[in-house]
């Protein structure tokens, strides 16, 4: 198993965080300088998990929380999970001790925290998959409760219900979704961080300063977390586990229907759809694929069902390998999340043509993905 030391380092990101929440410090960087307070959120955050990583990987070792290599797995050793109790620790610390609490950020506080311990629990009983959806379907009439859901349909039944359906879809489907592209060392957590910046990015230029600031604290989480599982000579020495990619997953979709991104609602809701477009895109190429092929008949299959070919798998298996895969993907993530940055002062034609241009090559690649690999499928069967 590889080893997770508390070294030098780790005692100089404890004195640095020390260092951080003193008085005189947090007087400096006030919430009212908008930059600066959000620098300030990332690199406590950053800091926080960073720290307590190694701690909770030594925890999760202890309890048998430990993913062995099997099957579809990319990953040679036994690696401990827990990585999400970091992201999550250093998140709610840096909210807890710098937010006051609107209704909304109550809803995702609350949901996300279901989210995350039922997936702590899964991480260490292996719990089954219609017991962590209804978990996420009592977290979304949480977040519909504190006023988190969807809303341009007309103030009629009908439209009330269809926004209701249309935010657990969204919820429950970005939240699933993370947990999928969860398959190779920094994926989830690094595409994370790159969607919480942009989320950031646009609330900032948008004056949402409380958007901006979570999505700072999240961004850093991420990134104080990414050491430890996106190494350059060595495996991931962590990983986050269900805790962790259900967790990010939920909040960065809570964070896409909680902002105000555009003048009209069509920008407002295709914005987060093109920030969060990666993990849109690989859910969807994987179910149609999965329901074509035969191999997926029914709901219950299709929440059980794991397999090797999500966006990431099919580009490691091109030869790209790992590492350069996962870079792939940062890039691809980034410039949707520039094309949703663009949005911000668009029309609603501008939205529509936005998101079919985005559409047509994200359907390009998949496209590409899956005739790649039923040639080489045909081509060894040839050989045979």
């Amino acid at each position: 198993m590889t080893s997770l030391r508390f070294d030098l380092r780790h005692w100089a990101a404890l004195i640095a965080c020390g260092v951080l929440l003193h008085p005189a410090v947090r007087a400096v960087a006030s919430p009212h300088s908008q930059p600066e307070w959000g620098l300030y959120l990332l690199t406590l955050a950053f800091l926080i998990s960073y720290i307590l990583a190694p701690v909770a990987g030594r925890v999760a070792s202890r309890v048998g929380a430990v993913d062995h290599p099997a099957g579809r797995k990319a990953h040679a050793h036994p690696t401990p999970y827990f990585g999400g109790v970091a992201i999550y620790a250093a998140f709610a610390a840096v909210v807890l001790l710098n937010f006051y609490f609107s209704v909304e950020l109550k809803g995702v506080a609350l949901g996300g925290t279901l989210i995350f311990v039922v997936g702590l629990l899964d991480d260490v009983w292996d719990l089954s998959a219609r017991l962590k959806l209804l978990a996420q379907v009592v977290a979304v009439g949480i977040l519909i409760q504190y006023d988190v859901s969807i809303s341009f349909l007309p103030d009629t039944w009908w439209g009330n219900a269809g926004e209701t359906i249309l935010t657990g879809l969204w919820i429950i489907g970005i939240t699933n979704a993370f947990n999928c592209i969860d398959g190779l060392d920094g994926l989830a957590a690094g595409s994370a961080a790159i969607n919480a910046f942009f989320f950031g990015l646009v609330a900032f230029m948008t004056g949402q300063k409380f958007m901006m600031f979570l999505s700072a604290a999240l961004m850093g989480s991420c990134l104080g977390f990414l050491p430890h599982n996106f190494r350059r000579s060595r495996p991931a020495g962590l990983f986050m586990g269900d805790a962790g990619s259900n967790f990010l997953g939920f909040t960065l979709a809570g964070i896409g229907v909680m902002g105000d991104w555009g003048h009209n609602h069509l920008v407002d809701i295709v914005v987060p759809v093109l920030i969060l477009g990666v993990p849109i895109f690989d859910m969807s190429l994987t179910t149609v694929v999965r329901i074509w092929s035969g191999q997926v008949r029914t709901f219950s299959e299709w929440i059980a069902f794991t397999g090797r070919d999500h966006f990431h798998h099919r580009l490691s298996d091109l030869g790209l390998g790992h590492r350069t895969a996962v870079l792939v993907i940062y890039t691809i993530t980034g410039w949707a999340g520039l094309s949703g940055l663009l949005l911000k002062d668009a029309t609603g034609l501008g939205a529509v043509l936005a998101l079919t241009q985005s559409g047509i090559i994200f359907l390009l690649i998949g496209g590409f993905m899956v005739f790649v690999k039923d040639q080489y499928a045909r081509l060894a069967s040839e050989k045979q």
